[in-house]
């Protein structure tokens, strides 16, 4: 797809970062030894007279932007050209669209002896004083990494030089030469159709390209095939940053419309680097939630929250979408953790879409490695966000074929996101049912906030239910007078009062249910909703749950399954691989968890339409959910926490397995 003529693509979007609130500033800009103030004369000309306004801007800004390149200056790896050493185009290809402020032309070099001669390169011409700074950046950046060529030119957009102007050209514009690597970013690539087999053709993966991820395998489902080719990608470009964090460079304007695949060498460009700031001058951050993280951490973490976006769009194609994209945005800026991703998108995105969720399955894959990468890209907090070296180990980058030592959040992640997938099968026969008690064991054992102070910091917030070690029942083998058919069940939990000592909290159980009035079930399943909710005070103090080891015989008949996980989990902690990774070297007799001491109950009920009898209908909804939520006062203490998962047990040892929600469920 060409643009016919030489004119550019506006775009005016800019992108910014409510949740560090970083800008960039003339202050980023610190001088350098290699640019000299005599660059006004490469702007101004005597027999031109320009008038004094323009003249007065033009010295402000050379004088407050040292990235000013002058002529006397000029490196031997920057050339200088002039309009008659090209042979202009009649197109321009899509991928090189600019901006408001650009004229982009492709054109050929018709310079004999360059060894650019006969080959194809973009023409950039910056016609105002913020698009003539970024050109000259981008020369300034070419500079300082020549040393490492090879990393550059493999992970950057080549500048080749910059034309000078004459005495009939405009004297304010600067135009700058960088290679022509490919026609289509990211971004165009994602917008076509088939663009999967035409972009495995033009990079022509082969087995040697697989190998360099971890892989051995070609070819096989669609899951598979993008799996294998975003984690080229990614790290491709994860290295391509990385070169530029280790050089003391943040890229501050990572998006797909900004790197580009070049068919020659294979790699990801990652732009000209006209924005690119040094952060190795002195300085710390002025912002007082983030006083601790000086300059450099703050755009190294700014970097790697523009990669996750730029990964989320790469593997869910449903976020090039604006609207949708604003939607995860907004989840973000309302103070969700990252962590609850999965919940977020499961709800939001189109389960009838035409990629059938490929994205979800191949960030479910792994034991759910893709969101745990995900999460930790883009996390709330800066300084928890993961680095360039950190994420190309991680476990969702590496093939199998690679053998990753997952760290310890990573295994917690692994154990909750199975245990979330089993319950989401809805099948509930008892070897499902152990192999859940199994991983909550598991997850109980490697909890990671055993105090009641850390308990008070991540237990606020909207939990939704997912699944009950107690008793289940439901409605396919039984025939009741009044048939209930249960929603979301959630559970929310907030602080009672600010103060820095308050253990108090009040817990809130919402159970939704839709009540059939109908004689025969109707196909749609509409019927009169209601919604049944329990609230309740409690305090959290430090507690320890016992394992009474005698007792397992007798109540083994009882416990539908339980005591015969903790059997085998017994079992799997004396396992050499879970040596290595339990803080213990053989099964507890006891541990901490954070004991809940329940105060006064109130249960109301709402029902949207009038039905005969609600008390019927209360009895049916009171089968089907676990008695703690209605009863709230039977749950005894919490025994696993994340910023993702909670684990819940009651009076009768069982235990509620619950994940976190959106603060505001409805909007979604």
């Amino acid at each position: 797809m060409a643009l016919c003529g030489v004119c550019s693509t506006p775009n005016l979007q800019v992108y910014t970062n409510s949740s560090i609130g970083f800008k960039r500033n003339r202050s980023l800009w610190q001088p350098t030894s290699s640019f000299r103030a005599k660059s006004v004369k490469f702007h101004c000309s005597a027999s031109l007279k320009p008038s004094s306004s323009n003249v007065e801007e033009i010295d402000e800004d050379v004088q407050n932007s040292p990235s000013v390149l002058s002529v006397e200056d000029e490196s031997a790896h920057v050339k200088q050209f002039k309009w008659s050493d090209f042979k202009i185009l009649d197109r321009v290809s899509i991928g090189h669209g600019g901006r408001a402020d650009e004229l982009v032309f492709e054109a050929l070099v018709q310079v004999p002896n360059s060894p650019l001669f006969n080959q194809g390169v973009v023409l950039r011409k910056l016609n105002t004083t913020r698009a003539q700074r970024r050109g000259r950046r981008a020369i300034e950046v070419f500079k300082k990494l020549v040393r490492r060529r090879l990393l550059y030119h493999s992970y950057s957009m080549q500048v080749h030089g910059y034309i000078s102007n004459t005495l009939s050209d405009d004297p304010y514009s600067f135009t700058l030469v960088h290679g022509c690597h490919g026609s289509f970013s990211i971004r165009h690539w994602l917008q076509q159709s088939d663009w999967l087999p035409t972009l495995e053709a033009t990079l022509a993966l082969d087995e040697e390209s697989f190998r360099r991820v971890g892989d051995d395998t070609t070819g096989g489902p669609a899951v598979s095939r993008q799996l294998r080719l975003i984690r080229i990608l990614m790290r491709d470009l994860l290295i391509g940053v990385n070169y530029l964090h280790s050089h003391g460079l943040a890229h501050t304007e990572l998006r797909l419309e900004n790197v580009h695949i070049s068919p020659v060498d294979r790699h990801i460009k990652v732009g000209i680097l006209g924005n690119a700031a040094d952060f190795n001058g002195d300085g710390t951050s002025t912002s007082s939630a983030y006083s601790t993280m000086d300059r450099g951490q703050m755009m190294i973490a700014f970097d790697m929250r523009c990669v996750g976006f730029m990964m989320a769009k790469m593997v869910l194609q449903e976020l090039m979408d604006p609207l949708i994209f604003a939607k995860l945005k907004s989840f973000l800026a309302k103070g969700n953790d990252p962590s609850s991703l999965r919940e977020f998108f499961v709800t939001t995105l189109n389960t009838n879409s035409e990629s059938g969720n490929i994205g979800v399955q191949i960030l479910d894959r792994n034991w759910g490695a893709g969101w745990h990468l995900l999460s930790s890209l883009i996390a709330t907090r800066p300084s928890k966000r993961i680095s360039c070296l950190d994420a190309l180990k991680h476990p969702f980058l590496c093939g199998p074929r690679w053998r990753v030592a997952p760290s310890m959040d990573i295994i917690r992640w692994g154990l909750g996101s199975t245990a979330v997938k089993i319950s989401e099968e809805y099948i509930y026969r008892m070897p499902q049912r152990q192999r859940l008690a199994h991983f909550i064991g598991l997850m109980e054992m490697l909890n990671p906030c055993p105090k009641p102070k850390c308990w008070l910091e991540l237990l606020p917030g909207k939990w939704r239910l997912l699944y009950s070690t107690g008793k289940h029942i439901g409605l396919t083998l039984r025939q009741p007078s009044t048939r209930a058919l249960i929603g979301n069940v959630h559970l929310t939990v907030t602080q009672t009062s600010e103060a820095a000592n308050n253990t108090s909290l009040s817990f809130t159980s919402d159970i939704g249910f839709t009540a059939i009035t109908s004689e025969d079930w109707p196909h749609n399943k509409t019927g009169a909703t209601g919604k049944l909710q329990t609230l309740s005070q409690f305090r959290l103090v430090a507690g320890k749950r016992l394992y009474l080891k005698e007792e397992k015989k007798n109540i083994g008949k009882f416990s539908m399954g339980e005591p015969d996980a903790e059997e085998g989990l017994a079992e799997k902690l004396e396992t050499e691989k879970w040596k290595k990774v339990v803080p213990f070297k053989e099964f507890p007799s006891s541990l901490p968890v954070a004991k809940l001491v329940s105060g006064e109950i109130e249960v109301t009920m709402n029902m949207n339409d009038r039905i005969e009898s609600p008390g019927n209908v209360i009895g049916e909804v009171r089968k089907q959910i676990p008695p703690e939520m209605f009863d709230l006062s039977k749950l005894v203490c919490g025994t696993y926490i994340d910023s993702r998962l909670l684990v819940l047990r009651c009076v009768n040892g069982s235990a509620l397995l619950f994940t976190r929600s959106s603060l505001d469920h409805k909007s979604m």
